[in-house]
């Protein structure tokens, strides 16, 4: 058996597909000839659709069962990364160290940030996101309105919100965890 081959979950990426279209289980059902249980199973990832059942699902959705196990999440649910992995993210700048703390395609990103950066950056996540201050203290302004943060302070923000922020201490490290942007939040219950 190959341990560095990833099991797939297709089900979350036929739930986006089909919920990026706006439609029920009914139609797709229709549409693919498959029951709404069984495609309700898959998506709860209950049940493995065969590669067939697959291709029935894609078409039905408009895409190819290629590009579904494409956006599909990994079934790993342990990924350790250690204190000296060095991996960096893309848009570290020069003053900071921004390490990403989960790996790949999954539904929960999170990132420390060491130092300061470019404080003028203003971000606005399509979902909800937390920072928390592991060391020193960073200044975070939101909604007008201007947090300090110390260590072991944290802010939520909710989806949508901007904000910007810079750390007032040289020591400054910020820990952010936010829900990955490929992730549609919703408040309503049932869909």
């Amino acid at each position: 058996m190959d341990e560095h081959k990833e099991t797939l979950r297709v089900g979350a990426a036929v739930r986006r597909r089909r919920r990026a279209q706006e439609l029920t289980l009914a139609p797709v059902a229709e549409r693919s000839g498959l029951s709404v249980p069984f495609l309700s199973q898959i998506e709860t990832e209950r049940a493995r659709p065969s590669r067939r059942s697959l291709e029935k699902v894609a078409d039905a959705l408009g895409t190819t069962a290629v590009e579904l196990l494409a956006a599909a999440d990994p079934a790993h649910t342990v990924d350790l990364v250690r204190a000296d992995d060095t991996t960096v993210a893309e848009d570290a700048s020069p003053e900071s160290v921004v390490r990403s703390l989960v790996r790949g395609h999954h539904q929960l990103h999170a990132e420390e940030v060491i130092g300061d950066h470019d404080p003028r950056r203003e971000f606005q996540l399509r979902n909800d996101v937390l920072m928390y201050v592991t060391e020193g203290a960073v200044e975070v302004e939101a909604e007008g309105r201007a947090y300090r943060l110390g260590r072991g302070d944290s802010l939520y923000l909710t989806g949508g919100v901007r904000h910007r922020w810079r750390a007032t201490a040289a020591d400054a490290r910020v820990l952010v965890v936010a829900v990955a942007e490929h992730i549609e939040a919703r408040d309503e219950p049932g869909r």
